[in-house]
């Protein structure tokens, strides 16, 4: 379970992170990461990390989405010492995570929130550094 200052409850507060904020999808869920923006912060007041789930009746019926959430809920709770303060962190679970396991859920996780905290992961030989001006398009040299 998630602690109480730690849950995302408001729907403007899910609407803000899912539309003003970063997005990482994996195959089981999308992370949606708002960082240090809580609003119902005071001012000088340092809020903490709020998460929330979106768990919609694609995954499965009732029990199966309820099963979702509790499998999610321990996994999140490890990983808010992770984000800044006062982000609003949304995970919504797609129609595999019912059937997923636990590796699974915890990899697309983890793999999602290094994504929006490092930004997107890029190697010098993925092809995304500036072009050398002695080779050709597609990477021949002349």
């Amino acid at each position: 379970m998630l602690p109480t200052e730690n849950r995302l409850r408001r729907r403007e507060d899910f609407a803000t992170a899912v539309r003003r904020g970063r997005r990482a999808g994996r195959p089981l869920l999308v992370v949606h990461l708002r960082s240090r923006t809580d609003p119902h912060a005071s001012e000088g007041e340092v809020p903490p990390t709020r998460a929330g789930f979106v768990v919609s009746k694609a995954v499965g019926n009732a029990v199966v989405r309820n099963r979702v959430k509790r499998r999610l809920r321990p996994l999140m709770r490890e990983r808010l010492c992770k984000l800044p303060a006062g982000s609003l962190v949304v995970v919504r679970a797609l129609p595999g995570a019912g059937e997923a396991d636990h590796a699974q859920l915890v990899r697309d996780l983890d793999a999602a929130l290094r994504k929006l905290l490092k930004g997107s992961p890029r190697s010098a030989d993925s092809g995304d550094s500036p072009r050398d001006p002695g080779r050709e398009p597609g990477g021949r040299a002349p």
